[in-house]
């Protein structure tokens, strides 16, 4: 595990040598429990807009998660008829405007599947959604294997949106790979292991385009089904495991 370490503090540093960023934020998970003072927990199951507006299934614990090997480890269960998995935001507590945030996580599989890697303007409680902005680093859904979302949700264009790319990895699943967005104040890069994947730079930046001039928190969860994730669920695939590394801010 020191040796690991070690690696991890070795390619940080090296990146941020690369690019002319520093470091300012990572979530190691190398504590027993998780840090309270950077993570909320958001429980339940969405209502009054139930399945968190997307009609999805899970009721969100703050059980559904453990601390492992300095991983931490979400998984999603099912028991008798009720699904439960875990929803963690920085809100409040980490913001971060302009950067790269990146993420080394190893994906769940199976039909029904949405795990998620994604980002949220911290204005969301004062405009609502989508004017606050939405950034999907990482969207993966069991029911199109060897596929990876990455995503923008703004007021121009949400819900169905356009802007969006679809990127076929044929490993995908097989195990643990890095996703990324850079994001500056004139457009949005998106990687999966240092591959560009999707670039989103429009032209006309209106405040309903484009949202991402102010600070957005982060999120990290395993949905089940829903709109993008189901409908349907193979109940024979619980429980399944969403395990991120570490995460990481530059700026």
């Amino acid at each position: 595990m020191k040796k690991y370490i070690i690696v991890l503090l070795i390619s940080s540093f090296s990146f941020a040598q690369n690019t002319g960023r520093n470091l300012v934020w990572e979530e190691n998970f190398d504590d027993k429990i998780l840090n309270e003072k950077n993570w909320n927990y958001e429980l339940g199951d969405g209502c009054p807009n139930c399945g968190w507006g997307n009609n999805e299934r899970q009721l969100y614990t703050s059980k559904n998660h453990n601390l492992e090997k300095s991983q931490l480890v979400i998984t999603a269960k099912k028991e008798g008829d009720i699904y439960t998995s875990t929803r963690l935001t920085t809100k409040g507590k980490k913001e971060f405007q302009y950067g790269r945030f990146e993420a080394r996580a190893k994906l769940p599989v199976g039909q029904g599947i949405w795990p998620a890697f994604w980002m949220l303007g911290s204005n969301i409680s004062e405009v609502g959604w989508p004017k606050c902005g939405e950034i999907d680093i990482l969207e993966y859904v069991g029911k199109e294997p060897n596929m990876v979302f990455t995503s923008l949700h703004t007021q121009d264009s949400h819900g169905n949106t356009i802007n969006t790319k679809k990127t076929r990895i044929d490993t995908i699943e097989e195990g643990f790979h890095i996703y990324a967005v850079e994001w500056t104040k004139d457009k949005m890069d998106f990687y999966v292991d240092d591959n560009l994947v999707y670039t989103f730079q429009p032209e006309n930046k209106t405040e309903a385009i484009w949202p991402f001039n102010q600070p957005f928190y982060l999120i990290v969860n395993m949905a089940i089904g829903g709109n993008f994730g189901g409908p349907e669920v193979d109940d024979a695939i619980f429980p399944q495991d969403f395990i991120l590394d570490y995460i990481r801010v530059y700026q």
